[in-house]
């Protein structure tokens, strides 16, 4: 029979098919397990429609036999099966798909609901040519008597013969190409390999997917082994996802998790939920127990698997999940979306924006109900991903910081342990105006800062803040249920108390003093003034502006940071002997005053964990104060 020409535009088409819309060559497997599943949907749909057709004792699967002498992999079916004419529209003409034709021409009958239909752009099964050299499809329509073949060698067409299949359905053989340096095509002849590939793409398609597979077994009452072969089926079938939450164990949960991402360690919570409306969608997510081990390295990707109609489509979607989320792992299976023609990537379009959308705002509200029922478990959490969060509240400029601010943890001076802002704000003392932190590099170092020891003479709760990431995350978010947040050395807490404030008299007499400071200490400071806030503390450092002295050194180990300097205020306690000093200094030896200042101002820089900058200097007045 002469060869017919596939009806695309050009050979150039099918080249397009075979080598450039697929990026991985194991693709073409899914693909024609995907086309078994529609055939088998065929029939079955019809058995709803039509009562002469009788499947009731029917054994709906698919198989998969390897010949690894022959070098063939040959994919069966007993589903609808094709005519000749069927054989030659949908396999003789490049994109167009016998399955969408089915489900648009069925789509207003009374039963479509019960059918899931895979295919949709007919170029599928043209991605079996980037590893076979030559394709032999027999398929026998339940709806004939008659079968054929259909056969091609790529694009140089195909011929379709009559055959002598007796039973309904397809049968599908590919010859192999010969191996190259760049490509082996022997390993699609591995049973592991295929078992993996079907675990991997087509583990939920409803049918049985059996396979032929051998092992060994030791001949009784004997030294030797001999070689079976059993018929297996290679996947689950049933996805756990589409079950009810109140059907599925803790255990089944956790063994799936554990199997389909990897680690050995329990998840700390699960978040299953089904959800319909504008566009419906299974999903099952995992919060891990710890961050994966290339989590902070480049190689690291978000994203959760993305199912259509139990088919994996893509590894790894990070259009889902946004980046504050990204060690979420999981899935979700939906029919809604609209994927491209080769169903390995998504066209970015409403559906796939609501999902993401309704995923951020689940996963938010799963670990605010961990945060409240399960508190070891969110400190757990917060441990090892409370940094993504911050992270989140601090990029974009803060558009994300009103969905994440009540997710937000941080060390209290109270209980020296992880508290929520709104904890903070429920035990506020009464007249209390504000939330107040401090930030350092450790809690010891905060906990010995002067600010902080009036802040905490007065009983208010104060956030340790020890990352670097805090306080950029803090200056983000402003305040919380009202109450602004603020550095304990913005707080003017005789203000706000409404204590008396330093005496005019006091704040006249000490102008000489805090100016002979300021000529002293030139531009380290932008002023010097008193302060009524130190106790036991002789002076501090306080800032004036937006960047901190912790929030300096962040960015000063950052490139392009130049310019980026704390506008320094060296606050003096009028209340402290040390000022009596000064004051006797400033009025007998003026130059003993000026290094007694650059000792002040450098043992409070030190204080905050500022390393001296010219320490020869700082030692010189030191000496000069001790002769």
């Amino acid at each position: 029979m002469a060869i017919k020409q596939f009806r695309a535009e050009s050979k150039r088409l099918m080249e397009l098919m075979i080598n450039s819309i697929y990026t991985h060559q194991e693709i073409f497997l899914r693909e024609l397990i995907s086309n078994g599943s529609d055939a088998l949907d065929k029939l079955y749909f019809l058995s709803l429609t039509d009562s002469n057709v009788g499947i009731e004792q029917k054994d709906f699967h698919i198989n998969i036999a390897l010949d690894k002498i022959g070098r063939t992999i040959t994919i069966t079916d007993n589903g609808m099966g094709m005519t000749k004419e069927e054989l030659d529209k949908n396999l003789g003409t490049i994109a167009k798909s016998g399955s969408l034709a089915f489900k648009e021409e069925n789509e207003n009958g009374e039963n479509t609901e019960d059918i899931d239909i895979i295919g949709q752009f007919g170029v599928g099964f043209y991605s079996a040519f980037m590893v076979a050299s030559e394709i032999v499809v027999t398929s026998k329509s339940y709806l004939e008597t008659q079968a054929f073949q259909w056969q091609s060698k790529g694009i140089a067409g195909y011929k379709i013969t009559e055959s002598d299949r007796e039973v309904t359905g397809t049968e599908i053989v590919l010859h192999l190409k010969a191996n190259t340096e760049e490509n082996d095509y022997d390993q699609f002849l591995d049973t592991d390999t295929i078992r993996g590939l079907v675990n991997k793409y087509s583990d939920y398609v409803r049918y049985p997917i059996q396979m032929f597979v051998e092992s060994s077994r030791k001949i009784e009452d004997s030294e030797e082994y001999e070689t079976i072969t059993t018929l297996e089926t290679i996947n689950t079938m049933v996805p756990l996802w589409k079950k009810n939450k109140s059907e599925i164990t803790e255990e089944e949960y956790t063994t799936f998790y554990k199997r389909k991402f990897a680690d050995y360690q329990d998840p700390t919570a699960v978040i299953h939920s089904k959800t319909e409306g504008a566009v419906t969608y299974n999903a099952l997510m995992f919060v891990p127990a710890k961050p994966a081990y290339d989590f902070n390295t480049k190689e690291y990707q978000k994203g959760l698997q993305l199912y259509s109609n139990g088919v994996l489509i893509m590894e790894k979607c990070s259009e889902l999940i946004p980046n504050y989320f990204n060690f979420v792992c999981g899935l979700i299976d939906s029919d809604d979306l609209t994927l491209n023609i080769s169903r390995e990537t998504l066209q970015h379009d409403r559906q796939l924006q609501r999902i993401a959308k309704s995923l951020d705002k689940k996963i938010t509200s799963e670990l605010l109900k961990l945060c409240r029922t399960e508190r070891e478990k969110y400190d757990q959490f917060w441990t090892s991903f409370g940094r993504q969060i911050k992270f989140g509240i601090y990029e974009g400029y803060g558009v994300n910081k009103d969905n994440l601010k009540d997710l937000l943890m941080f060390r209290s001076s109270i209980e020296n342990k992880l508290v929520t802002l709104g904890e903070y704000i429920e035990r506020m003392k009464e007249g209390q105006e504000h939330i107040y932190y401090a930030s350092g590099d450790t809690v010891a170092r905060i906990d010995s800062l002067p600010q902080v020891e009036a802040v905490k003479d007065r009983g208010y709760e104060i956030f340790y803040l020890t990352e670097d990431v805090d306080e950029f995350c803090i200056k983000v978010l402003q305040s919380y249920d009202g109450k602004e947040i603020k550095h304990v050395s913005e707080a003017n807490l005789a203000t706000e108390d409404g204590e008396k404030q330093i005496s005019p008299e006091v704040e006249t007499e000490s102008i000489p003093l805090l100016e002979a400071i300021k000529e002293a200490l030139g531009e380290k400071v932008k002023e010097v003034k008193l302060t009524n806030r130190l106790k036991s503390h002789p002076v501090c450092i306080s800032n004036d502006g937006g960047i901190s002295i912790e929030m300096e050194k962040v960015l000063s180990a950052m490139p392009d940071a130049d310019g980026l300097k704390t506008q320094k205020i060296l606050e003096i306690n009028p209340e402290h002997k040390m000022y009596e000093t000064m004051k006797k200094y400033q009025k007998n030896d003026p130059e003993k005053l000026v290094s007694l200042a650059h000792i002040l101002y450098t043992q409070a820089l030190l204080v905050e964990g500022v390393s001296v900058e010219d320490p020869a200097s700082y030692v010189k007045h030191v000496y000069s104060l001790l002769d």
